[in-house]
This record gives structure tokens, C-alpha cells and sequence, in this order.
């Protein structure tokens, strides 16, 4: 039984509730103070003084209240539950019965017995693996959870054979490319990851590609593996970032060099060194990109333990060290640190260190030796962004008691981050929207996608919260002509910033794959273009049409079509479930454009031919739309991002914060929401002709 308080009557409720008495404990909390793990000054049916703050309803579940029992009786009440499921299970249906016990396989709602279950995985082996809130895989499958969307990890491996990582019983060395072609791979890989994280260095790359041409491995020296080890791990790379397509069965380009390195690898219990902790963070990445989640998760945090444990994470006072190798610490800590960070969040996970138990400097150029301007400037300014990655997922998606009002101040503080550091960005790492057509840098194209992605995820929350309740509008025929009716001008311009993030990243991603400078197989450029993706189809989905955010939501999905035509069979998963989402849009434009404009019809639906119009009158909307061939067309009158500093009013509207706080988790509800609302906003539509 619950019993709920509407917030409009609390002034009566004030007048009659019983006065509190600070020595006696209420007898029962109500379920927002329960969940936030407060005290609860609310003595029932009367609302508490916390939730008539927050102006949100105010609810007790007295069926959760433990009341302790004999041990004797608790057994008596299960054996009676037993006999009950059993006498049951025999009169009537599965789903009807109320006594159903854990086991049971026809049981589908698991939430009844787990909170948080909607947080795992099942894999194909019947394990089920965490995805945190903060994952754009986590959100996509929660929009469309279907049996033929399943995003899990081993369902869409990048390698056919399953025993392919095994290590074999006798270790044996691969063939190496020719000594030039050598040199060639490590520059490729150097320009994708190179200049933003520090693996191993061009000086030190030379030096030991001489001696692993020179002479074999001892395969008893730890030494001598790692530095092995970690040529290959760069072949690998290198490899996969200038082949950039495969259509191969054994696994992915660099993947036959991955898994001899993986086979070298010496035990982890070995004792650790600043070269194990460069191979750990290579291999992790890797793991990624085979879509081995799980393992490069586990990969980097053995990296940046091992790197703690050799105290790269503090400044050594140590005058016999010299600068370079001071240095060469430094940059192998924060690149190590970066990844986490990035594995971490984008995955939902919590980070492995907190930025409080770090005390080193960020990576700068070596006097005299580099260029002011240098590949570890240019990781500063990355690191930064991965900082600020790092206060995204522990401030906005860490489960943890929060109230609204700290969720707008992280918003705020971390906006503010932000701005700063655009403000700060020197203009040789600047990419001109006026001159995409020009030559970029990858430097410059893997900076600002990280910079627009945290941006993204920053405001994710919020606008997932005002899509639903748009898209819930839009199924009784209450919305308004413009979804920004009935909002604050803070919450407008957080959603107004995600909105342009998601856009201008999509203009660069689009850009750099038409330069052939965009991975098909790089984690970090795939969950760009599905994160930008993603956003834009919810966009479009929910909110009235507009050009601009149709052409980029195209452009972005052919982004990922270019990368699943390539080769990438999981990002071709994800632009199934993406598409699959954007079939109810076709209709929806014209319904849309009635608000603002003259009448249209399908048939002139923007960027697509009578024909293609008319389609869409009795296509199903869980029908893949195909999409268009389109080449990347700039827009000259965009106009990213100069500064996003937000002035939010810590005053305007707290119900509303406190609302997306309370379910931060992003709880889409299993039954499908969002479909729900748009097939019956298409069913009004088509009635409505």
C-alpha cells in the first residue's frame, strides 16, 4: 500500500501534520529519503520537510518496512510460499502467477527481484556484464530494447575464432614486416594516437626496432618481451590505422601482430616497470577495438595500478633524475590516466583514481629539445579534456545520493571547465568551420571530438529528461509548437549546447573521413559518431523539424555507414538501432511542419524524391529506412561553440532538477516509452490526413 502526498497541499498538510520529535525516530521513511540514503523527518500520511522543499510528491511503501521475526516462523512463511507456487504453477498460467521463484525461465521481469538489473548485459555464454548509465551503448539499447538490437560485447566480436587470444604451448615469434614498411606503420599509428597519448616515443621506437631486427627475444628476459612486445603492439596499430578497412575472417587489420604480442606478454605478477605500464596501455585501446570491453577495462586498470605502484603519479625529487626522464614519467602517466578515464566513463564504469591523489605536472615540451609547439602540447590540452571526462561521470552519472540543486552546480562547474578550456586552446590545435575542405590535423580532429563529446555527455541527462516528456506530449496531442515552451532559459541553453556539440563534431567526423582521416576501427572515433549520432536521431525524433539538425543528423549516420561498409560489424549494429529509431521520422516532418509552416506532404520530405515520400505512408516504423548517398556538404553559416559558460540560476525551477536527479540512472522503462509515443503520434498522424 502507498500513500501519496501531492506537493500542492502542503501548506494544508503543514497546518495539521503531528509536531516532530527529534528524540523519537519515525516509523517509516518515506521512499525519496529512503533512496537517498537521508533522514526522514516525515511522520505518515503527512509529507516529510525534505520533499515539500523540493515541491515533489512525497510517498511511504509500507511493504518495505523490515520488521524482525522469529527464524522459526520466517521458515514456516517460506514453506507455506513454497506450497502456495507449487498448487499455483498448476492452476494457472506462468505470468499470472504471484508466487514465481528466481529460477523459473520463463520469468522476464528481473527487476522484481534485482534493482538495477537493466544495467546488465546478457552475454551469449549467460554471463551478464555491467554497462554504467554514462555509456551511449547503455542509452541506445534502453531506447529500442529489442532482442535484434542486442549491443552486448561478445555478440558482435571483431575476430571469428574464439580461441584466437589463447596463447599456445610452444610461443613462437611472427613474421615481421620489412624494416622500411616498419617505420611507415609506426607513423601511422603515431598520427591517430601518437601526439595524444605516449606509448613510446619516435627516438625510442628507432632504438628498439633496431635491436628486435637484430636479434630475436630471449623469451626468458622480461625485458626483452616488452620491448618485443611492444613493436608489435605498434605494427598492430599502425596497420590498422593505414589499412582502415578489412574484409578478412581472422580478425581486424594488426590483428594477427595483437595476438602474438598478447602470447609474449609476461605474467602480471612479474615485477613492474615504466615499460610495462607503455604495453599494458597499448594492449588495452586494442582490446577495445576488438570490442573486448570487458578485458581492456580490466587491461588499463592493471596499467594504471602498476603505474601508481611505481609512483609515476607523484613528482620525484630525485637530482640524479634528469629532465627527459622526469618527463618521459610524466607522459606515460598521463596517458595511462587519459585512457582510463576514457574507457571508464564512456563505458559507465567509475574511474580508478581521483584527481586529488595525483600530484605531477602535465606533460610539456623538453627545453631545447621540442618545439614549444609539440606533440606534448598537444596532449596537455587532451589530458585536460579527460580531466573534466573524469568529474563528468563522477559528478552527473555516479550513483550517489545527489539532490537537484548539486546536479545543476556540476553542470555548471563542468560547462564552465569547459569554456575555460577553449579559451586557452592555442590556434595551431583550432579547426576552421569556414574550410573544412582544407587539410586537418588529426591532432586537432581527436582533440574536439573529445572536447564536443564531454560536452554531449555533460548534457545528456537533461536532454534525454526533456525528450521524454516531449515525446509523452506528443502521444496525448498536448506539445507545444516548440519544445522550448515551459522550460528556463538554463535548461534551453545546456540542451541548446549538446544539440550544437553533436553537429559541430559531426561536420569534423564527416570531414575527416573524407580525407581518409577517420578509423574504421578506432573505439574512440566510433563512439563519437554514434554518440553524435544518437543525440541528433533524438533530436529529430522528438522535437519539431528543423533542417539544419536533419542534414546533420544524415551526415552522421552516413559517417557510420562508412565505417559499418568498411568492415566495422558492430558499429553496422549500432547504425541498425539508430536507423531503425529514425523510421518514425519520415511523417512525423510534415506533422511537424504544420506548427510553423505552410502545409507540406510527404512527398516533399527534405532530401528525399516523390518516390521515397510516398513510402513512408504505410511503411512500419520498425522498418530500417536505407540512407541516403550523400557527400559531406559544409555549412558556412555554422557556428560552433566560441563559449559555452552558463550563468545557471541555482533558484529557477529546483522541482524540475530535482526530477532528472532522482533518475539520473536514465530509467527508459523496459516496455518501450519511446515507442510507444511515436507509433501513436504516427497513428494520430495518418488519422488525421
Amino acid at each position: 500500500m502507498q500513500l501519496n502526498n501531492q506537493p500542492n497541499n502542503s501548506s494544508r498538510s503543514k497546518a495539521r501534520r503531528p509536531s516532530y520529535d527529534p528524540l523519537k525516530r519515525s516509523p517509516l521513511a518515506c521512499n525519496r529519503c529512503r533512496g537517498r540514503k537521508q533522514k526522514c523527518l516525515g511522520i505518515p500520511p503527512h509529507p516529510c520537510t525534505a520533499c515539500e522543499d523540493a515541491g515533489v510528491e512525497c510517498t511511504y511503501t509500507e511493504n518495505e518496512r523490515r520488521i524482525p521475526v522469529p527464524e522459526s516462523y520466517l521458515l514456516e512463511l517460506q514453506a507455506r510460499a513454497q506450497l502456495a507456487d507449487n498448487s499455483t504453477r498448476s492452476r494457472q498460467s506462468s505470468d499470472a502467477s504471484p508466487f514465481k521463484t528466481q529460477i523459473e525461465p520463463d520469468r522476464d521481469d528481473d527487476a522484481w527481484w534485482y534493482k538495477g538489473m537493466d544495467n546488465l548485459f546478457l552475454t551469449k555464454s549467460g554471463e551478464r556484464h555491467y554497462v554504467g548509465t554514462a555509456s551511449s551503448t547503455y542509452l541506445a539499447q534502453k531506447l529500442n530494447p529489442t532482442p535484434d538490437n542486442n549491443l552486448s560485447w561478445d555478440v558482435h566480436p571483431m575476430y571469428k575464432d574464439p580461441s584466437s587470444l589463447r596463447r599456445p604451448q610452444n610461443r613462437v615469434l611472427p613474421q615481421l614486416p620489412p624494416y622500411d614498411f616498419a617505420k611507415r606503420l609506426f607513423g601511422a599509428q603515431y598520427i591517430y594516437i601518437g601526439t595524444i597519448f605516449s606509448f613510446l616515443q619516435p627516438r625510442t621506437f628507432e632504438d628498439r626496432l633496431q635491436r628486435v631486427y637484430t636479434n630475436p627475444p630471449d623469451l626468458e628476459n622480461i625485458e626483452e618481451c616488452l620491448a618485443y612486445c611492444q613493436i608489435l603492439l605498434i605494427f598492430a596499430y599502425g596497420q590498422m590505422y593505414s589499412v582502415n578497412q578489412w574484409s578478412g575472417s581472422d580478425g581486424p587489420p594488426g590483428f594477427t601482430y595483437f595476438k602474438h604480442a598478447l602470447w609474449l606478454l609476461p605474467d602480471i605478477h612479474q615485477e613492474g616497470s615504466v615499460l610495462f605500464v607503455e604495453v599494458l596501455g597499448l594492449l588495452s585501446p586494442y582490446l577495445q577495438n576488438l570490442n573486448r570491453k570487458d578485458a581492456a577495462f580490466l587491461y588499463i586498470g592493471l596499467a594504471l595500478r602498476m603505474a601508481i605502484s611505481l609512483g609515476l603519479h607523484q613528482e620525484v625529487d630525485d637530482p640524479g633524475m634528469d629532465v627527459v626522464e622526469r618527463e618521459h614519467r610524466r607522459r606515460v602517466w598521463w596517458s595511462v590516466y587519459s585512457m582510463d578515464r576514457i574507457l571508464s566513463v564512456k563505458s559507465g564504469n567509475p574511474v580508478s583514481i581521483h584527481d586529488e591523489d595525483i600530484d605531477i605536472a602535465l606533460p610539456s615540451p623538453i627545453p631545447g629539445v621540442e618545439p614549444e609547439f609539440s606533440p606534448p602540447r598537444v596532449m596537455a590540452h587532451y589530458t585536460q579534456l579527460s580531466r573534466i571526462l573524469g568529474r563528468i561521470g563522477e559528478g552527473i552519472y555516479r550513483k550517489k545520493s545527489k539532490s537537484g540543486t548539486s546536479l545543476l552546480a556540476s553542470v555548471q562547474s563542468i560547462m564552465n571547465d569547459l569554456s575555460n578550456w577553449l579559451k586557452h586552446v592555442p590556434p595551431e590545435l583550432r579547426i576552421d568551420f569556414k574550410a573544412l575542405d582544407r587539410p586537418l590535423s588529426r591532432e586537432g580532429v581527436s582533440t574536439f571530438l573529445h572536447y564536443y563529446q564531454c560536452i554531449n555527455m555533460t548534457a545528456r541527462p537533461l536532454l534525454l529528461y526533456v525528450i521524454q516528456r516531449r515525446l509523452e506530449a506528443l502521444a496525448s496531442g498536448t506539445a507545444s509548437p516548440t519544445w522550448k515552451q515551459g522550460l528556463s532559459p538554463s535548461v534551453v541553453a545546456v540542451i541548446d549546447s549538446a544539440i550544437t556539440a553533436a553537429s559541430a563534431g559531426t561536420m569534423i567526423m564527416s570531414a575527416a573521413a573524407k580525407q581518409n582521416l577517420f578509423a574504421t576501427y578506432g573505439f574512440m572515433d566510433g563512439e563519437h559518431a554514434f554518440s553524435a549520432s544518437l543525440t541528433l536521431v533524438m533530436i529529430n525524433v522528438a522535437f519539431p523539424y528543423d533542417d539544419r539538425n536533419a542534414r546533420s543528423m544524415e551526415t552522421a549516420l552516413s559517417v557510420l555507414q562508412g565505417m559499418a561498409q568498411k568492415g566495422n560489424e558492430y558499429i553496422q549494429a549500432r547504425l541498425a538501432l539508430l536507423i531503425s529509431l529514425r523510421s518514425s521520422i519520415g511523417p512525423r516532418a510534415s506533422s511537424y511542419r504544420h506548427l510553423t509552416e505552410p502545409p507540406a506532404t510527404l512527398t516533399n520530405f527534405p532530401g528525399r524524391s516523390p518516390s521515397q515520400g510516398a513510402q513512408y505512408a504505410g511503411l512500419p516504423l520498425d522498418a530500417p529506412q536505407p540512407l541516403r548517398e550523400t557527400s559531406p556538404q559544409f555549412d558556412n553559416s555554422f557556428q560552433p561553440l566560441q563559449d559555452i559558460a552558463l550563468n545557471l540560476d541555482t533558484e529557477d525551477d529546483p522541482t524540475f532538477w530535482e526530477e532528472i536527479s532522482g533518475t539520473i540512472d536514465i530509467d527508459m522503462d523496459s516496455t518501450g516509452w519511446i515507442e510507444n509515443a511515436l507509433r501513436n503520434e504516427a497513428y494520430q498522424f495518418q488519422h488525421s490526413m
